[in-house]
């Protein structure tokens, strides 16, 4: 059974089958943290940050999303399981009985939030879905894809409604215009564009800023359309002209995330640097500047006071920071996958290409792979409390010094074709042998539990 780690599980409840996968949902009780510590609870890192009032959303690299309670104090309401592969947004319905969320794999899902259960899958994407954005009247839910298509879909018949083609290349981000009529989507090609929800049909390319457009967000007031770019620009264009209104002092490496406090007031913006930047709207002014340790900051948002911004990254862990408070964002030391220096060139190298996805303790940690603990030895797909993919469950392989080198030399789409293993090859037999000695190690030798036809339902397939 998964557990929400530093919470006491509650249950692991079936709510159905979807595409021969079991759904699994995770409840927990107990505090997370009190306020203004980390919202503890993912395996992998923090995509995606949605926030509804008291509630929250969390996206993570683990597949999985978590539904929290904020208030009076941080609770893990569930953790919720369906998506095949790492979840990068998240996005509450308004009345917040429903959330659509993206992932790697391809899939929008809708969920019942009173349920606890998957409630649609929507298909179509040919790639990664890396954001999602609900229109205000919640009719309407739209996908960024690296299809190169957004896509909008009807909430009320949880059918595709239009597929909204243009874009050069990835999708990055989409936004709903505060009427619901438009939506607006930024790419990887460099431009903004305006489209017509009723019909998808194609109205303007809004910006062509050259470089590529990360994220997007609509200021309230007809003060325009906030865009964050991959050359450090953030900036305000006129949707309805296309004249650049406002342009902040730009950052010396890009910008991922953008977050408009509940009330209009204030804009803030993540960059790969972790730098975190926040800005009075009336007057344009940088009122708080802040660092979130361990890498960048992937995502952002405002608690509904305004007065708190909670930013996620390379660290499994979700930051709440007190903007009344000091001007440092995030102090913690990294943890769960973030950046770290070591010594030892082995233990760099599981940092850089396994930490993220895997433990070396007994326990799994909700990562999105299987603990590697005495792993040499060990066949394939054979801890009995983990839900492997079927290549991985029927594969022969025994892992050896020899198969654990091959795996990195060739590629896991080489040496076991059909797994969820991220493609990952190491070309310096140095740096492989490096890895290898240091699992070694670290795993402490050879003990492989036999096959189970069992697995738990808490942890995504791989």
């Amino acid at each position: 059974m998964a557990r929400c780690r530093e919470h006491r599980p509650i249950g692991v409840v079936i709510v159905g089958l979807c595409a021969a996968a079991a759904i699994a949902v995770v409840a927990c009780a107990g505090t997370a943290a009190r306020a203004g510590e980390p919202l503890d609870g993912h395996g992998g890192p923090v995509g995606d940050i949605a926030i509804s009032g008291r509630f929250a959303l969390t996206a993570s690299f683990d597949y999985s999303l978590i539904h929290w309670l904020l208030e009076p104090e941080p609770m893990a309401l569930a953790r919720l399981i369906g998506h095949e592969a790492g979840v990068n947004a998240g996005a509450f319905v308004p009345g917040g009985k429903r959330a659509v969320s993206g992932g790697d794999d391809g899939l929008v899902a809708v969920w019942s939030l009173e349920r606890g259960t998957l409630a649609a899958r929507l298909e179509g994407h040919r790639g990664r879905v890396v954001d999602i954005a609900v229109s205000p009247d919640g009719r309407h839910a739209a996908s960024a894809g690296w299809d190169g298509t957004a896509r909008l879909w009807s909430l009320q018949t949880l059918a595709l409604h239009a597929v909204l083609k243009g874009h050069t290349d990835h999708v990055n981000a989409v936004a709903f215009q505060p009427d619901g009529a438009r939506l607006y989507t930024a790419g990887a090609d460099g431009t903004i564009r305006a489209w017509r929800v009723r019909d998808g049909t194609a109205l303007s390319t809004v910006h062509d800023h050259g470089w590529g457009v990360n994220a997007l967000a609509v200021l309230p007031g007809d003060r325009g359309l906030a865009f964050a770019a991959t050359d450090g620009t953030v900036a305000v264009v006129d949707p309805d002209t296309g004249t650049l209104t406002h342009e902040f002092a730009g950052a010396e490496r890009p910008v991922l995330a953008l977050a408009v406090s509940p009330d209009g007031t204030r804009l803030a913006a993540g960059g790969a640097d972790g730098s975190i930047r926040v800005w009075s709207l009336p007057d344009w002014k940088l009122v708080r500047e802040g660092w979130q340790a361990g890498g960048p900051v992937w995502s952002l948002a405002f608690a509904a006071d305004g007065e708190s911004l909670y930013h996620g990254g390379m660290d499994a862990r979700t930051f709440h920071w007190d903007m009344t408070g000091p001007e440092v964002a995030g102090t913690a030391a990294p943890r769960d996958g973030a950046p770290v220096v070591a010594a030892d060139p082995g233990e760099r190298q599981f940092a850089r290409h396994c930490a993220i996805c895997h433990t070396l303790t007994p326990s799994g940690g909700n990562r999105a792979g299987p603990t590697l603990y005495r792993l040499f030895g060990r066949r394939a797909g054979s801890l009995p409390d983990y839900p492997y993919s079927p290549a991985l469950d029927s594969s022969d392989i025994v892992w050896t010094e020899e198969t654990v080198e091959r795996l990195f030399a060739e590629g896991p789409h080489k040496v076991v074709p059909g797994s969820k293993m991220p493609l990952q090859r190491m070309g310096d037999p140095v740096a492989r042998r490096a890895l290898v000695g240091y699992l070694k190690r670290m795993t402490d030798g050879p003990a492989g539990p036999s096959r189970s036809t069992s697995p738990s339902l808490g942890e995504p397939a791989r």
